[in-house]
């Protein structure tokens, strides 16, 4: 009778102590997946925060987290230079690959943008150039080449950076280290800290350096800075990489923006150079760029290009056709080219214009903060100095979205929105 109650028991039991049949099943093909081991990725930083602001309902919502201009409503702009040279591609251009460096026009025409119209390195083809996708795909081949054919060296770059940075030599395998550049107190260049770095760096390190328009600070350095920073790269025999995302659109003049770069090439350095026209043109999805890495001579510049070529045919065989002509038509014609020029400089002058209205309001508010950093600061963005912390409060109290590092992009910024903004900025930032 024991026996029998205590078999009983354990019958009571097992649905206890076991799982259900089907769902045994399902864990045990769970675990026989090939897959299955696979988490989902972290959320993007700053894609996140469109994805958050386009699930926000609110009537009040503004987004100055994305990187891309909009005019004064708010609105994506596609320029009237880039309509008249999609009028002119449709229907009389064919759609065939490029080669594997892509568009020799477009390359042309991108040296002469970065180096100089009159440029003798262009002359005596010391450049081996590429077309890459966008910034991104020019830092990523030429982080590939860094660790192809100088596996031992190293990649310094600035801190803060544009998150993607990181990712791009990460994924190349290339060891990273970092150099002072922002100095959070004065919200500038933390100038003496950068130089000590570039000093104590070993001789003949790789540097990535922002060309214009740093992001995410907005912090350049002077003339002068750069004329210094390039005598210490000489003495220490560093190598420059310029990332030069925003010229043009920095200060409205495409040959200021690139002084950085012509200060270099004055000195003797051989450097490299990422070129995108996602901002400049606006052509953000044509994903239309340049790699260029001057040489010492025309033969090392055709063994460097046909290095590049390599790399790049197994990544993606050859580069999207339709934004090199687009960029191409516009640069190889006068007429379409000046008319660029005066778009670029509008768009400028629009975020130039906003960083005034964002620290005027401010400081009618009778903000007791300084703001002078807001327009002292260039480019897409505004690191505003606010913390974490105080964006959160802004997106959860105002329906306001931006990075948590209190990176603003002045192209979302409006006439119809500054005034909200700057209110819910300074009530988030007012002492207590």
């Amino acid at each position: 009778m024991a026996a029998l109650s205590r078999a009983a028991s354990s019958a009571i039991r097992r649905p206890l102590l076991q799982a259900p049949p089907m769902l045994q099943q399902a864990r045990a093909m769970a675990a026989a997946s090939l897959f299955g081991h696979v988490e989902p990725a972290p959320k993007d930083p700053i894609l996140g925060v469109t994805e958050a602001f386009l699930a926000d309902p609110s009537p009040e919502k503004v987004n100055v987290g994305v990187g891309a201009y909009r005019d004064d409503n708010g609105q994506p702009v596609v320029l009237e230079c880039v309509r008249e040279a999609e009028r002119r591609i449709a229907g009389n251009l064919n759609m065939e690959y490029l080669p594997m460096g892509g568009s020799i026009k477009m390359i042309e025409e991108s040296l002469k943008l970065a180096y100089g119209e009159e440029s003798d390195f262009i002359k005596d083809k010391r450049i081996a150039a590429v077309q890459a996708l966008s910034g991104t795909g020019a830092c990523r081949l030429f982080a590939d080449f860094q660790k192809r054919f100088l596996p031992d060296s190293q990649i310094y770059i600035p801190t803060p950076t544009w998150s993607n940075h990181h990712n791009i030599w990460r994924d190349a395998q290339v060891p990273q280290n970092t150099f002072t550049y922002y100095h959070p107190e004065s919200r500038g260049l933390d100038f003496s800290g950068l130089m000590n770095d570039i000093k104590n760096a070993p001789d003949g390190s790789f540097f990535l350096l922002h060309a214009c328009a740093h992001n995410p600070t907005g912090v350049d350095p002077t003339e002068e800075q750069w004329r210094e920073i390039s005598h210490q790269f000489k003495v220490k025999k560093h190598f420059p990489f310029f990332d030069m995302a925003y010229q043009g659109f920095a200060s409205g003049d495409p040959e200021r923006d690139a002084k950085a770069i012509r200060i270099f090439l004055e000195d003797g350095h051989q450097i490299g150079c990422a070129q995108s026209y996602a901002k400049n043109m606006g052509l953000y999805g044509q994903r239309a760029g340049c790699l260029s890495i001057l040489c010492e001579d025309e033969m090392q510049a055709v063994a460097v290009k046909s290095q590049l070529q390599q790399i790049a045919r197994p990544m993606y065989s050859n580069p999207p056709v339709h934004g090199a002509l687009v960029v191409s038509i516009i640069l190889n014609d006068p007429e379409l080219k000046s008319l660029w020029l005066k778009e670029v400089k509008g768009m400028a002058d629009r975020i130039i214009g906003m960083r005034k209205a964002l620290k005027e309001n401010l400081e009618k508010l009778g903000s007791p903060l300084s703001w002078e950093h807001v327009t002292n600061q260039i480019g897409m963005f505004c690191y505003s100095g606010m913390t974490p912390e105080q964006v959160d409060r802004l997106t959860n109290e105002y329906h306001i979205y931006m990075t948590r590092n209190g990176r603003i992009s002045m192209a979302g910024v409006t006439t119809g929105n500054v005034s909200y903004l700057a209110n819910a900025i300074h009530d988030v930032t007012k002492p207590n």
